[in-house]
């Protein structure tokens, strides 16, 4: 089954899906966030669409690894998330943290790299970002995980 990946900020959610064999991740869309409960409605209508098994959720720690102001957000989120699957009856959906020191500026670089305007970075910074989250991790566990 598929993977999704999510770069959950304070004003936006980047999402990300895996290919069916878990090789590669692409870039989907941003959410632009509203609220903590139609934010989690709508990860779950594409863990839905895309036939999802595992959600993949970027933490946001420091470069020494220790806790950011933005950790304790995602990790309400991921609770909120949690007990929104089980309330939809999604309970084998499995939620995973991944390691994302570094991603937006990875995504940053790729897309100066791709040569996107400064404006269109911007509009699609945090789909970029879930992407390489969703990407390190499938990276990480060889495929077909």
């Amino acid at each position: 089954m598929k993977k999704i990946g999510l770069d959950v900020g304070d004003k936006t959610i980047g999402v990300a899906i895996s290919d069916a064999l878990n090789i590669t991740a692409q870039g989907i869309t941003t959410i632009e966030r509203i609220g903590i409960k139609k934010d989690t409605s709508k990860v779950i209508e594409y863990i839905k669409e895309y036939d999802c098994d595992t959600v993949i959720i970027g933490l946001p720690l420091k470069l020494d690894g220790s806790d950011s102001p933005q950790t304790e957000k995602v990790r309400e989120f991921r609770t909120k998330l949690e007990n929104k699957l089980r309330s939809e009856r999604l309970k084998d959906v499995s939620i995973e943290y991944y390691d994302e020191r570094l991603t937006t500026v990875m995504a940053e670089r790729v897309l100066i790299e791709a040569d996107l305007s400064r404006k269109r970075r911007k509009e699609v910074i945090d789909k970029q970002a879930a992407v390489i989250i969703l990407q390190s991790y499938l990276d990480s566990r060889g495929g077909n995980s």
